[in-house]
């Protein structure tokens, strides 16, 4: 008999089916590629050597088969749905994954790394893969397409591809908030002002080199994670406003910052992911969405379990579903569901239309 995760898996892959017919009647991706950080990693850092990994259990207890696959998550991630909701492939594997085929290199990768950031300084110390070098890493996979399908056939393919770049988040966690590195340096406004500076040079980049049609999320209320709660006990553990606010911040730069590329580079289409609302609404409404628990994670006690952390020792809850997080970083699949049908329903139909010509 088949395992309840995988007639989980066949559930919401119909769903996803269903709920984008109308935008894949007219028109489809050819590829999907994927750049960033941990909420949007399928694996990259399982083959590089970092103790930032979440292939071992309670991770991906929702997966097909409870598989830990290094995806920071108890299931699926944004960009798995995307995929499968798209019709393009069913999860998008990771490009330092040995065995990846000629088909799986036809309709897309992944080249996130977790704990990655836009700032080289934030991986300087823990090993991952920064943004930087996940240009170096696209570079190689276009000459392995090249080798595929050919030159012309390739460049049709990258251009007509979903391009994600979910970065910035640990930028700020770590180089800012948590360990003050960048912030003897900078001001709050002039590290956001750096940061985009960064996130721009690399659009430049993968535009160079073929990519059109782009989603960029903005940052999530970052003072609401759980491992951010813990420190205001005094608070019942509510979330750090100023943390949110420069959130708030970031995300108005970044949606004039997208404007201005998409009037200077012809032919490329920008979206905006907003990531921020969505969540905030949900942990302020967690009833209406099907949520019980918004304060912590369902991985052991929640607040401060992540990577290496979250282990058999600290076993997760009973139904992560319940869960806003997953573990005191990264959100559930239940949230990832809800952050994947909104891109689906507002942004992906102008991409999909959209002509790069």
């Amino acid at each position: 008999m088949a395992s309840p995760s995988f007639f989980c898996y066949l559930l919401l892959h119909f769903s996803f089916k269903v709920m984008t017919s109308y935008a894949i009647g007219t028109g489809k991706f050819r590829a999907i590629l994927i750049f960033g950080d941990s909420t949007v990693d399928t694996g990259n850092n399982n083959y590089v050597p970092t103790l930032f990994r979440a292939n071992h259990s309670p991770y991906g207890i929702n997966f097909i088969n409870g598989l830990a696959t290094g995806r920071f998550s108890d299931g699926w991630l944004v960009p798995d749905l995307l995929a499968s909701g798209l019709g393009i492939k069913d999860s998008v594997p990771p490009f330092l994954y040995p065995q990846l085929s000629d088909q799986d290199v036809v309709t897309g990768v992944n080249f996130a790394s977790a704990g990655s950031g836009l700032d080289e300084l934030t991986t300087a110390a823990s090993g991952v893969i920064p943004v930087s070098k996940h240009l170096k890493m696209f570079k190689r996979y276009l000459e392995r397409l090249e080798g595929i399908v050919g030159r012309e056939e390739a460049s049709e393919i990258v251009g007509e591809s979903l391009i994600l770049i979910s970065a910035g988040t640990n930028d700020f966690v770590f180089n800012y908030y948590d360990i003050p590195t960048r912030r003897l340096q900078f001001n709050i406004s002039g590290y956001q002002d750096f940061v985009l500076q960064k996130l721009q040079t690399a659009i430049k980049k993968i535009y160079d080199m073929g990519g059109r049609k782009f989603i960029i999320p903005g940052l999530a209320p970052i003072g609401c994670i759980p491992l951010h709660r813990v420190a205001n006990l005094l608070s019942d553990r509510s979330c750090k406003h100023d943390q949110n606010t420069d959130a708030v911040d970031f995300n108005v730069k970044l949606k004039n910052l997208l404007t201005t590329i998409q009037t200077s580079l012809r032919g490329i289409r920008l979206k905006y992911g907003n990531i921020y609302d969505p969540v905030v609404d949900i942990i302020n409404n967690p009833a209406h969405y099907g949520f019980k628990e918004t304060k912590r994670g369902c991985c052991g006690v929640g607040f401060l379990e992540v990577g290496p952390l979250c282990n058999v020792i600290t076993p997760a809850c009973r139904d992560a579903s319940q869960f806003v997080f997953w573990d005191a970083v990264h959100p559930s699949q239940s949230v990832c569901k809800i952050v994947a049908r909104n891109f689906m329903d507002e942004l992906v139909p102008s991409l999909l239309h959209f002509s790069n010509v």
